[in-house]
This record gives structure tokens, sequence and C-alpha cells, in this order.
């Protein structure tokens, strides 16, 4: 071969050796990357994984700058469940709905994904830039709570005059009502104030809730609501309205001058028109909430004419009538009597004092007890009202009880009248002298007479003794002795028992639970009781009280408080199915009470109705 080809061929064989080492080079550098890429995929699917199993409470709203006639909503949002939601106090706005609570579960291939809703509705009280403050809530045994969020609320927005406008519809088709029976009494003269809500038939109104309770300052006010509130067909302006009657209260002022009545606030939700129409041609109506306030009414209080007023005059202003009567005239001394002093008719009847009875000082008197027969409808109180004093004689003779005089302002003349019992003349027929000559002497203005004493005033005094002598006992081999000496060693037994138990009872971890769920059971049903006439307060509390009893009793997860998964773990331990039905009726009471009319008195039933069921199913349940 020729040497310039073997050369070249030498020259091939390096080359090729080099491209091989390179190509290896290259290839373990590809593989190298692939790993890397691979590392930092698993290293960031692991901090996804663990950002993912994080527990989240966050607060979002709809909106962080709104008009002063716009509504906000809030949602405080969670990834696991929780309990003992705690929301903030909303001060500077108007709950016009909720709490409304949505539970959502969903499976994206991989993991399952828990979400749970907390919504409210609220509505501004005035322009100005606000703070919506934490939330909190408990889960698995730790405080979580939201970030605060700043709401900006502007001057109310324009809207142009839309027949369907929820805004023009509350302006021009439904009326909230202040009547007043007497806008000029009287000092203590009845007045009726009723709050009437008239609604047009070209509007729609689907439910309303009371937002704010009136507050009658300077009035002694008495509600006399109907339990059942009844639509009627009456006028408005001289329009054709259907009218409900709201609030029916008597008032009294018990000072001069002007004095308001303060106004009655509805948070009302409305059936609103919309451009779309269903698949048959109707219109298609939505919902939307709107605060309706009744106006503002003022009542001019006269005082009582000082022209005529009796000096014993304490206020009582109506049409009465006034008797004073005793039990019996005529009785042996240190035996009772009762004297009544009654004023009947109608008129403030609980506002004033009955004149007091004044007796000779022979005479014991005890404090009266006083009792009250009073109605009140909505034309004023009516009853009577009495004190009954007991009256014990001291001596023989003849007391006189003088006369007791009454007055009132009668409304239907405006004059001052007056009324005098008659005089009462008290006869002891036997007891101690009164006095040396006659048993009929005048009564002198100090009430004080002079008392002839018996010789035997002392007789009662002991004068002789019987005292025996006491032995004094050793400490030793006493009672106090042995017991001191023996009870140490025989609490060192009781102790290890009570030691022993002890550990068996935290050892029981169902046991302790189910202890704990009746803990907190007893804690929320307590805080219902005391919540009674807070609607909101009681139902929230009555509630949890239920939730955590279940969950303590069935051993399960508050995710899992579902309807059907009660009912067969009940049915399982061999609850009857009666008490199953009253345990479900109780929750759904409890949902449903929050966003509809509840006087106390249902909640009386409620609680009483929950307490009841309770006591069934700790007695049915079997493990």
């Amino acid at each position: 071969m020729p040497k310039k080809l073997k050369e070249l061929n030498c020259k091939q064989k390096k080359i090729g050796r080099k491209c091989i080492s390179a190509s290896f080079l290259l290839q373990k550098m590809k593989f190298l990357k692939h790993i890397l890429i691979l590392i930092i995929l698993s290293a960031t699917t692991m901090v996804i994984a663990q950002d993912e199993d994080a527990v989240q409470f966050q607060a979002k709203v709809s909106k962080k700058t709104l008009g002063l006639n716009e509504r906000l909503r809030v949602d405080f949002q969670m990834n696991k469940d929780g309990d003992n939601f705690v929301p903030p106090s909303f001060a500077d706005f108007i709950v016009v709905g909720g709490p409304n609570q949505s539970v959502s579960h969903s499976w994206d291939g991989k993991r399952r994904n828990f979400t749970k809703i907390y919504s409210y509705f609220l509505a501004p009280k005035q322009m100005g830039t606000f703070t919506i403050n934490q939330a909190k809530i408990e889960i698995d045994g730790q405080d979580y709570k939201t970030s605060p969020i700043t709401i900006k609320v502007t001057k109310a927005k324009e809207k142009p005059a839309d027949p369907n406008d929820p805004d023009y519809i509350v302006q021009e088709y439904i009326h909230l009502v202040t009547e007043v029976s007497n806008t000029n009494p009287y000092l203590n003269e009845p007045i009726s104030v009723v709050y009437k809500l008239y609604v047009s038939p070209l509007a729609g109104i689907s439910n309303y809730r009371e937002l704010e309770s009136p507050v009658f300052n300077g009035f002694w006010s008495q509600s006399m609501d109907d339990k059942r509130i009844k639509a009627q067909n009456g006028t408005y302006k001289g329009e054709d309205y259907r009218y409900v009657t709201l609030r029916k209260t008597i008032l009294y002022p018990q000072k001069t001058g002007k004095l308001v009545i303060e106004p009655l606030s509805l948070d009302l939700t409305l059936e609103v028109p919309t451009n779309r129409r269903d698949i048959f041609g109707n219109q298609i109506k939505t919902q939307a909430h709107r605060t309706v306030t009744a106006s503002v009414r003022t009542v001019n209080v006269k005082p009582l004419p000082e022209e005529g007023k009796p000096e014993n005059f304490t206020g009582a202003v109506g049409d009465f009538q006034f008797t004073m009567e005793t039990s019996k005239n005529s009785l042996n001394a240190t035996e009772s009597l009762q004297a009544k002093i009654e004023v009947s008719g109608k008129g403030n009847l609980k506002l004033f004092e009955l004149p007091k009875l004044k007796t000779p000082s022979t005479l014991e008197v005890y404090e009266p007890e006083h009792q009250e027969n009073v109605r009140t409808t909505m034309s004023g109180m009516q009853g009577k009202i009495s004190d009954t004093y007991t009256i014990i004689p001291q001596y023989k003779g003849k007391f006189p009880i003088p006369p007791v005089n009454f007055s009132y302002f009668d409304l239907k003349t405006e004059t001052y009248k007056e009324i005098t019992s008659e005089d009462i003349v008290i006869n002891v027929l036997e007891g101690p002298v009164y006095a040396e000559a006659d048993n009929n002497l005048p009564l002198t203005t100090n009430g004080k007479q002079p008392v002839v004493l018996n010789q035997n005033q002392f007789a009662f005094i002991k004068t002789k003794t019987n005292f025996e002598s006491i032995t004094k006992d050793t400490f030793l081999n006493s009672p106090i002795f042995w017991t001191g000496l023996v009870g140490p060693l025989l609490a060192i037994p009781l102790a290890l028992v009570f030691r022993r138990k002890r550990e068996e009872r935290l050892a029981d971890v169902s046991g302790n639970r189910v202890r704990r769920a009746d803990k907190l059971a007893k804690k929320y049903l307590s805080e219902a009781k005391k919540a009674l006439g807070q609607k909101e307060a009681f139902y929230i509390a009555l509630e949890k009280a239920l939730h955590n009893y279940l969950k303590g009793r069935l051993n399960i997860e508050t995710s899992d408080l579902s309807k059907d998964k009660i009912r067969t773990l009940l049915l399982e331990r061999q609850v009857e199915n009666t008490v199953i039905n009253d345990f479900e009726a109780i929750l759904e009471n409890s949902d449903l009470a929050r966003y509809t009319p509840i006087t106390t008195v249902t909640m009386q039933q409620d609680y009483d109705k929950a307490a009841k069921t309770i006591n069934l199913i700790d007695k049915q349940i079997r493990y």
C-alpha cells in the first residue's frame, strides 16, 4: 500500500475514534439532562401536593368599590371542613342576606377536592372607607383567620326609571307606613302605633325580614303583635293595594315634649321581571334584595294641667273606681285582719302608685302584698290593681283607720277627680288594757298613749338554772384521734383505684369523644336557651349542639353529616324511626328559621323538642 494511503487511513481511524468519543459524551449529557428534569418535576410536584394539602381559609368580595344603593357579597371559603365558624361583626354594613352555606366535592382523577363557603350579602350604611375584619374557624383543632378587606362606599349610583328596576318598584309600588292613633296626647295617655306594608298588585314580594326593631325611647311600650300575619285588601292614596300588619304596639308617653317614634326597616326579596322568556313564552323573573324604611313620626306630648291638681296625685290617668275594705271589723288582740286598697278601671294601671294606708300606732301593720290583674289591648290597659295589708291589733279598744284619698286625671273631661274611702273602726274585743280610765281615748298626733302594765309582766323571765358539770375528755383514744391515724392509710388504696380508673378513662378514645360531644352539645344548648328571642344566635347555637352531638354519638366527621348517612347509622344503632324523623325535622327547622319570621314561642318549642329528642336517642342508641 502506498505511504500516503497508509497515512490517510491512519488519520481517518483517529478521527473516527474522536467522533465516537464525542458522540458518547453527547448522549451521556442528554441522559443526565433528562434525569435532572425528572428530579425538578418531582420536587415541584411534591411542593404543589404539599400546598394543595395545606389548609386554606380566605375571604373574597364581589367588588371593592360600590355605591351606597348597591349590595356587596362576601364569601368565606375553605378547602377543609371546620367547626365553630365566627364571622366578623359587619358593624358598618346591614346584613340583608346570609349566612348561606354551600359545600362541594369533586374528583380530578388524582385527588378529592373539597370546598365550603359561607356567603353574606351586605348593604352599606353610609359613604366612606370601611374594613371587613377577620373571620375565624376551627379546622383540625387549630384556629384559622382570614385577612381584613378594605371596601370603599361611594354615593348612590343613578339608574334610569326602568319599570323592572328593583329601586323603581320599591319607590312606586311598595310602601311601609307608620300609623299613629294620636300625635298630641297627654302625659300617660295611651296611643297605638301600627306598622303596615302596602304592596301594589304590580309588584311581587316573595319574602321579607326585619333589619332593626324600633326602640321607643321616652315611652312605656307593650307589643301587641299577632302570631299570624294575614294579607288584606285596602287602599293607599286612593289606589288599590294589598297590605299586611307587621307590628302593633301600645305606648304610654313618660315625658312631655316632642318624642320620636323610630321607624321600622325591612329587607325585601322582590320578584323582578327580566327581558328573557322560557320555552313557553312566559317572562322569566329574578330575585333582588332591597331595603324599605318607614317614615319617622313625631309625637308632641302635653303635660297634665297644674290647675286643680290634688296634693296626693301620683300620676293616675284614665277612668277609675277606688275602694278600701277590711276582711273584718271585730277581733281579739294578736289576731289578724286584712285591709285591701283597690283601683279598677281603664288607664295606666301599671304606671302609678296606690295611696298608702295610715293607721294608729296601736295597730301593727306589715308591708302590703301587691297584686295586678291587668290586660292590655290596642285601646290601653284595663283591669285592677290592689295592695293588701295585714294588720294585727295589740290592745283592747276601738281604733279608727283614717279614710284614704285617691285622685286621677280624667281624659274625657280633662279634669282631676278625687275619691275618698269610708271611715273604718276596728273593734278589739279582748286583749291588754289600752288606758287606765277609758279604752276609747282619742288618738294623739304622735299616736302614743299611756299603757297600764300588769303585775306579772316579767313572768316569762326564768330565775332558776339547771347547770350541769362537764367532764373533759382526753384526745388519746378519741374518735378524732383514730380517724386522723387510720384515715391516711385507707386513702392510699382509694387513690390507686382512682388513678387506675383515670388512666382507663384517658385511654378510652371513643368514650372521650362521646363525652366531649355531650359536653359541647350541653354547652351550645345552654347558649341557645340564653339566646331565646334572638333568632340568629339561637338557631346557630342549636344547630351546633345537634351537629356536635351526632359527631360524638355516631363517631363521624362534620363533612359526613348528610341526611341519608345519619338516618342509616341511627337505624343501625336501633333508634326508632319516629325519633329519627323528629331529629331531621329539627335540623330542617334550624335551617329554614333563619330566613323566616319566628316568634319566641316557636323558638322555645324548637328548643324543648331538641332536648327531648337528644334524650330519647341517648336511651335508645346501642353500640
